[in-house]
C-alpha cells in the first residue's frame, strides 16, 4: 500500500528538520546522509525518495527557517513582522543578539550557522540563504521609521551587524572576546532605528 501524501510531507519535514540540527552543529561537510537519517529515525535508502543530494537538503533546511524553527523563535521573541512598529524591531535586534540565542547551538538562524558553508555551495543553497537574509531585512524593514530608502539601507546595516556580530561571537564560544562582541553589536545596533532624517529634523 502507498504511503500517502501527507505521510511523505511528514518524513520530508522530519529530514529536513533533522538536517537543519546537525548542519548547525557540526557543519555541512561533517554531516553525512547515514547520519541525517539516522538523526531523523529512517533509513539511508529513504533519502533517495525526497531529495536527490545532500546539497538539495541543505537548501530545504536553509529555506525551512523562516517559516518553522524561526517562526516560533519570533513568537517567543513577541516579534510579529509585519506590525509596523519601531518596537519589533527592537524586540528582534535583541533576541536575535541574546545570550541565549548564541547559546542554542542546534536552533541558531542558518545566517549565523551555515554563513561558511553557503559561500562553498551551489546556486541553488545560496538562493535559500539570500531569500532568508530578505526575509529578516524585510522584517526591519516594516518596523523601522522614516522614508523608504532610509528604512531599506538601516534595515540593510542592522541584518549585516546582527548576523555578523553572531557569526564572530559562535567563532569564539565560551570566551570574553565573544561575549564582548555580541554586547558591542547589540549596543551599537540601537543607534539604527533612530531615523536620522527625521532625527535632525527635531
Amino acid at each position: 500500500m502507498p504511503y500517502s501524501k501527507a505521510h511523505k510531507q511528514r518524513v520530508r519535514s522530519e529530514i529536513i528538520e533533522a538536517a537543519r540540527r546537525l548542519f548547525n552543529r557540526h557543519g555541512f561537510d561533517n554531516v553525512s546522509i547515514d547520519q541525517l537519517m539516522a538523526e531523523a529515525g529512517l533509513t539511508r535508502g529513504g533519502f533517495y525518495a525526497h531529495f536527490k543530494s545532500k546539497e538539495d537538503v541543505f537548501a530545504a533546511a536553509t529555506a525551512s527557517f523562516l517559516n518553522g524553527r524561526g517562526e516560533i523563535w519570533r513568537e517567543d521573541a513577541g516579534v510579529i513582522p509585519n506590525a509596523g512598529q519601531i518596537e519589533m524591531a527592537k524586540r528582534m535586534v535583541d533576541s536575535y543578539l541574546s545570550r541565549e540565542h548564541l547559546d542554542q547551538t542546534e536552533d541558531q538562524c542558518p545566517l549565523i550557522a551555515y554563513a561558511t558553508d553557503v559561500a562553498r555551495a551551489g546556486p541553488k543553497v545560496q538562493d535559500s540563504y539570500r531569500e532568508l537574509l530578505e526575509g529578516m531585512v524585510s522584517l526591519f524593514e516594516l518596523n523601522l521609521e522614516g522614508d523608504p530608502s532610509s528604512r531599506t539601507q538601516r534595515a540593510r546595516a542592522l541584518t549585516a551587524m546582527c548576523v555578523g556580530g553572531m557569526v564572530i561571537a559562535r567563532a569564539l564560544p565560551g570566551t570574553q572576546t565573544a561575549e564582548d562582541i555580541r554586547l558591542s553589536t547589540l549596543n551599537e545596533a540601537q543607534a539604527l532605528w533612530i531615523d536620522p532624517v527625521a532625527d535632525q529634523a527635531a
